[in-house]
């Protein structure tokens, strides 16, 4: 529908992927990220993911309406293996009283962004009420993403951080001793990162069934933070970490113990989960606080529709606030039915 000439019809805005990488704000982000899961849990509101594929195209739809904000929407993920493997992300947006296209968003960094932003509250309900030392596993963005998100939530006495490549573990390091004041250093090996550590990050990305940590090598008081292992044939952490935890908490239960590669295989080695796992929505709603300071907690996510669009909405809030964005000419019909 034109709407060059119609000064009552609100224009749809567009962000592109460099629009998202200057409205960008963990703490904005995070804090849209704890509303939206500090609401009452409504599985109806944010079904599992919808998938359509061939042998060259794939298609994900990740649908979902907030109970907080005032838009809904969804994630579409699409692939073409015609030429190597390309991949787009789009964020569509409505307005909950009228229907109406609010906004286009390159998903692109959204991503990373409410990711990282989850992964910051998720954290926030295991951690121990201290300075914790820190051992990541992981110098891509992912790393990266998630050491500035959680450094929202929890103060570093100590960061070490290992990465198969000396040069990019050297890197990060470099680049995260000057942030905080923490000191930052590169180690040869997993097992010296996550040694002793307090808070462990595994985020490198997990490509087979081998679990990137062992388990004789966490603290019996640590926590685990999870975020690479999104798929059945992608595993993380060993089954005997899994079986040690007293207490994991998920961003999606029925994606996180039935879909993904770590907790299958937990399952599959006769590990009970029932009474460990809880949803991060019961985490921060329970009337039972979780012990922080004793035995291994985990944080494990494949992420969620609701993460997008909470996320989304706050970048198009911060976006009409400072003007940014593409106002588009046109929009789709909207009609009385």
């Amino acid at each position: 529908m034109s709407i060059e000439n119609n000064p009552d019809i609100r224009r749809p805005l567009f962000l592109t992927d460099q629009d998202v990488a200057t409205l960008a704000n963990f703490e904005d982000a995070i804090a849209a990220i704890r509303a939206a899961y500090s609401a009452a849990e409504d599985e109806h509101r944010t079904p599992g993911r919808i998938f359509a594929d061939s042998q060259r195209e794939w298609m994900r739809i990740m649908p979902s309406i907030p109970a907080s904000g005032q838009l809904f929407g969804a994630k579409s993920i699409v692939g073409s293996f015609a030429d190597g493997l390309q991949v787009s992300y789009m964020i569509n947006l409505f307005d909950k009283d009228t229907a109406e296209l609010v906004a286009l968003i390159d998903g692109n960094r959204v991503t990373g962004l409410r990711t990282a932003s989850t992964t910051a509250v998720g954290a926030s309900t295991i951690l121990p009420n201290k300075p914790v030392s820190i051992g990541v596993i992981g110098s891509g963005f992912e790393a990266r993403s998630h050491l500035q998100a959680l450094g929202n939530v929890a103060e570093f006495s100590s960061i070490r951080v290992f990465s198969p490549t000396p040069a990019n573990r050297e890197a990060f390091a470099a680049d995260f001793s000057t942030r905080d004041g923490s000191q930052a250093v590169p180690v040869s090996s997993a097992d010296d990162a996550v040694d002793g550590a307090d808070l462990i990050l595994c985020a490198a990305r997990s490509r087979d069934e081998t679990p990137i940590i062992r388990a004789e090598t966490v603290a019996r008081d640590a926590t685990v933070i999870s975020i690479g292992s999104t798929t059945r044939g992608q595993r993380e952490v060993p089954v005997e970490l899994i079986d040690r935890a007293s207490t994991i908490v998920v961003d999606t239960y029925d994606e996180v113990v039935h879909d993904s590669g770590d907790m299958l295989a937990a399952q599959a080695a006769g590990i009970h989960l029932n009474g460990k796992v809880l949803s991060l929505n019961t985490a921060l709603n329970s009337q039972t606080s979780i012990d922080t300071s004793n035995g291994i907690r985990i944080y494990k996510s494949t992420g969620s529709g609701l993460q997008d669009i909470v996320v989304a909405e706050m970048l198009y809030n911060r976006a009409r606030a400072l003007g940014m964005g593409t106002e588009l000419p046109a929009t789709i019909v909207t009609s009385a039915k």
